[in-house]
C-alpha cells in the first residue's frame, strides 16, 4: 500500500478559528488541510487573509466544508461557497442535503456542480442518516443524474457503516467520482436510527481514532482506491477533552492515524 496522503478534517476542531485550523494543519503530520466556512462570519476579507496564510505556510486544502442544501428556493450561498473553494485552492467542497425533495436537491446539486466547472473544485455529495440523503444508494441515484466533472461522492466511514452499507457498495462507486473520503474508527454499535439527537451525538462526539474501534476500517480501504487522500474525521468529545490544545491535538490525530495505517503495510 503506498503512503496514504491525509488532511486534517475541520470537524475535529470545531472551536477552532480559519487561522487556527490553517496553523494546525502546518504543525502537524499531515498532508493536507480543511476549512470550515460560516456564511455569517465569512467575509472577502477572510478568503483573502486565508488564501495568503495557507500559502506562506505551504498548506494545501483538501476541502472546505459544509455547503448545506436546504428546503425551499435556492440559496445563492451554496454555489458562492464553490467560488471561495476555489479561491482557496481547496481540491473539494463538501456538500450535504436538509431537503427532503430529492428532485430539488438533484438541481441545487447540480448548480453548484456547474458553477465549479474549471475551477479545480469537486463538489462532494455527502450521505448519512442525518442528512435526507441517508445511504450511498441514494447518493449514487441523485450522481447518476448530475451532469458534469466536478461532482463527485464523499464517503464517511461512520455514515457508510450507521446507514448499513457494505464494502461491495464501495467497491461499485464509479472511480471517476471519487476525490477523497472521511475515515474514523466508532463503537461497532451505532445509535437509534429512529433518535435524531443519538445520531448526532455518535457523529460529533462519538468517534475513535483509526483501528480502535469497532467499524470494519480495513474492508472500506481495501475497497477504495489506495491513492484516494482521507480527511480524518474523528470528532471526539474524549479527542477534545484529552487535547485541549489544538497543536497538540492535531499532532495526535495525525499520530494515531498514520500508525494504523502503517501497520497495514
Amino acid at each position: 500500500m503506498p503512503n496514504r496522503l491525509i488532511s486534517l478534517a475541520a470537524g475535529i476542531m470545531p472551536e477552532a478559528t480559519p487561522a487556527q485550523l490553517i496553523e494546525c494543519a502546518a504543525a502537524s503530520d499531515f498532508d493536507f488541510g480543511g476549512m470550515w466556512i460560516e456564511k455569517d462570519s465569512w467575509t472577502p476579507a477572510t478568503t483573502r487573509a486565508i488564501r495568503q496564510q495557507a500559502r506562506d505556510a505551504g498548506v494545501q486544502l483538501l476541502d472546505c466544508e459544509v455547503a448545506w442544501i436546504m428546503p425551499g428556493a435556492p440559496d445563492p450561498w451554496l454555489t458562492e461557497l464553490v467560488d471561495i473553494a476555489a479561491e482557496l485552492g481547496a481540491r473539494n467542497l463538501l456538500c450535504v442535503s436538509s431537503d427532503p425533495d430529492m428532485a430539488a436537491t438533484t438541481a441545487k446539486f447540480q448548480a453548484m456542480v456547474d458553477r465549479a466547472k474549471g475551477t479545480g473544485v469537486r463538489v462532494n455529495l455527502e450521505f448519512g442518516i442525518f442528512t435526507e440523503v441517508k445511504s450511498i444508494h441514494m447518493a449514487r441515484a441523485i450522481l447518476e443524474q448530475v451532469e458534469g466533472e466536478a461532482k463527485a461522492l464523499l464517503v464517511d466511514t461512520l455514515h457508510w457503516a450507521r446507514s448499513g452499507g457494505t464494502a461491495d457498495d464501495l467497491a461499485a462507486i464509479p472511480r471517476a467520482w471519487l476525490t477523497y473520503c472521511q475515515p474514523c474508527d466508532a463503537p461497532a454499535e451505532g445509535p437509534d436510527v429512529t433518535n435524531f439527537d443519538a445520531i448526532i451525538d455518535d457523529a460529533i462526539n462519538r468517534r475513535m481514532p483509526l483501528g480502535q474501534g469497532g467499524l470494519p476500517l480495513a474492508a472500506m480501504v481495501d475497497a477504495l482506491p489506495d491513492t484516494l487522500p482521507m480527511a480524518i474525521e474523528e470528532r471526539s468529545a474524549v479527542l477534545r477533552d484529552t487535547f485541549p490544545d489544538l497543536k497538540e491535538r492535531a499532532r495526535e490525530v495525525a499520530r494515531t492515524s498514520r500508525l494504523w495505517l502503517d501497520a497495514r503495510g
